[in-house]
Formats: structure tokens, C-alpha cells, sequence
């Protein structure tokens, strides 16, 4: 493969199944290195799409390449290449962490395997732990020690399906620290998630309802292409706002944070003029803010029309 090349770089992508598009026209480019979030609602057609690159699921229409092999007739290859963290844990429990990466190993017919697993325990630090069951870990252990299972046969490409969900914001920060020091040394990631924080870590973003590409590129980029305009409010009696403020014009969203309520609407002026008689309000202070990817991508899915309906 040509190192300048895309490593992934699909068109037209589309999956159906009962006649709905699960995928639909779905087009990505990934370079090598980054890291691209990938986004969206449950149902969204994001695992689908995982398994479209990865040769796992063959598309019912679109074309592209991933690692330079055709994501239709070199599904075997692409497989030997990446790297796969599903949504649940699926190493056996009853064995140790050496013994599961060890397995892994063997079933990739790793060279020198007993050094590799040596190797993946000191990177990932599970050295410590490896006699322990993978049954008897924590969520964010097993997290670990699932993304060594998928780093075994050195893959050019990683593909994490909502790796972090359920674990506590510490195993959080330290799984994305290894996976930027992953991408550090040349490994590309797509991983998918639902954290805004993580996200943000991301280099470049896609966002993806219903089948549909709605946006992409670096944070900065999609919350500027949103052309949303967002006040923040603060003060007593905000409950009762937010139900007043959720039937005027301009406002397309009110979301509670913490005490203060993000009201957002793409139209600006339409916007300013309904909120026009709430600022003069006593008790109130408001204060136009940039809106945050979750305001964007909120107000994204609100738009998004569900193609199961």
C-alpha cells in the first residue's frame, strides 16, 4: 500500500435490510495516523458501517478501499490487517490474560508468539495482572486487555466500536492515551462513541443518523458548519423558561446544564428576536456563547429524520 495513500477511502456505501437503508450513500477518507471519531445515535448505522470496512458485512451498493484492498473482493485481507474492538467483551473469561492473548496469537500464527505476548502485556501494562481471569476484571481492565487482544498481529487499522461505554472516567482517559500514542507510532483509528469528550480528542469527526452522513470534519469544523447560534441562561425559574422558550420561533432546542439552559436555533435572527422579551427579565442573565459539539450534534439528531418510522 502506498504510505500516502488514504487508508480508508469508500463512496456510495449503502446497506439495506426489510427494504430500509441501515447505510445509505455513506462516504469517508481516513489518513493514515489519525484518529477519526465516528458519531451518532443508537441505530444509527455506525456498527454496520465497521463492518462494511472491515469485510466482516459485504454492501449492497458504494465502492472504495480500505488498506488498498477492494472492501468487495479483498474482504480475507482486510481482515488480516485491522484490528476489531466490538461493543461486548468476548475473550474467554475463564482464562488468564496471557493465556487469552496468547490464544489470540496462536490463532494469527504470530512469529515468536511467547515474546509478542510479552511485548503486548509491558505496552498495554498488564504485565502485573497477567496470571488474573479476564473474568474477574474490572470493565475498564477488560477494555484493555481486549484492545491488546486486537493489537496481537501488529494491524495497520484499528476499529473500536463504543470501546469506553460503561467504564469510569479514569479507565476513559487512560485508554485514550494509549490510543494516541497508538497513532503516535502510524496506527490509524476509527472508533465510534457517544462522549462528546472523547470526541473532542478526536482529529476528525463523522456524524451519522439514520444511514445518513450529516456532517464532518475537525471538531471546530462541524460546530462552524452548524451555523447555530446558542445563548446560555442562568438564573431562577428556569424549568418554567424552558417550557415558555420551547414553543417560540428560531428556538429549535432547550437543554438543561447544570443551572444554566442552552437555547439553540439555526436561525439566528428568528432566534434573537423571540429570546428579545426574555433578556429584559429580572432574575435572568444571559450571554451568547459558541455552541459545543453537543449542542451541534443534538440539534443534529432533533433534524435527522428516522428511517424506521
Amino acid at each position: 500500500m502506498n504510505p500516502a495513500a488514504p487508508v480508508i477511502e469508500v463512496k456510495g456505501l449503502t446497506k439495506r435490510y426489510e427494504g430500509r437503508a441501515v447505510v445509505d450513500d455513506f462516504a469517508i477518507t481516513v489518513q493514515r495516523g489519525q484518529i477519526y471519531g465516528f458519531l451518532g445515535p443508537n441505530g444509527s448505522g455506525k456498527t454496520t458501517t465497521i463492518r462494511m470496512l472491515c469485510g466482516l458485512l459485504t454492501p449492497d451498493a458504494g465502492e472504495g478501499q480500505c488498506l488498498g484492498y477492494d472492501i468487495r473482493r479483498d474482504a480475507l485481507k482486510i481482515k488480516r490487517e485491522v484490528g476489531y474492538m466490538t461493543q461486548r467483551f468476548s475473550l474467554y473469561e475463564d482464562l488468564s490474560i496471557r493465556e487469552n492473548l496468547d490464544f489470540i496469537a496462536r490463532v494469527y500464527q504470530v512469529a515468536d508468539r511467547r515474546a509478542a505476548v510479552a511485548r503486548t502485556l509491558d505496552r498495554l501494562g498488564l504485565a502485573a495482572r497477567k496470571d488474573q481471569l479476564a473474568g474477574s476484571l474490572s470493565g475498564g481492565w477488560k477494555q484493555r486487555l481486549a484492545l491488546a487482544a486486537c493489537l496481537m498481529h501488529t494491524p495497520s487499522l484499528l476499529l473500536l466500536d463504543e470501546p469506553t461505554a460503561g467504564v469510569d472516567p479514569k479507565a476513559r482517559r487512560e485508554f485514550w492515551d494509549q490510543i494516541h500514542d497508538l497513532a503516535a507510532d502510524g496506527l490509524t483509528v476509527l472508533v465510534s462513541t457517544h462522549y462528546m469528550d472523547e470526541a473532542e480528542r478526536c482529529h476528525e469527526l463523522a456524524y451519522i443518523a439514520y444511514g445518513k452522513l450529516l456532517a464532518k470534519g475537525t471538531a471546530a469544523q462541524v460546530v462552524a458548519q452548524s451555523g447555530l447560534s446558542t445563548w446560555a441562561v442562568t438564573g431562577s425559574g428556569l424549568h418554567a423558561l424552558a417550557r415558555e422558550l420551547r414553543t417560540r420561533p428560531g428556538v429549535d432546542m432547550v437543554v438543561p446544564f447544570g443551572t444554566t439552559l442552552h437555547v439553540s436555533g439555526a436561525q439566528r435572527d428568528v432566534l434573537a428576536h423571540s429570546l428579545a422579551a426574555f433578556r429584559d427579565q429580572p432574575g435572568l442573565a444571559w450571554q451568547e456563547i459558541e455552541p459545543g459539539l453537543e449542542d451541534v450534534f443534538i440539534g443534529l439528531m432533533n433534524s435527522a429524520k428516522d428511517n424506521f418510522q
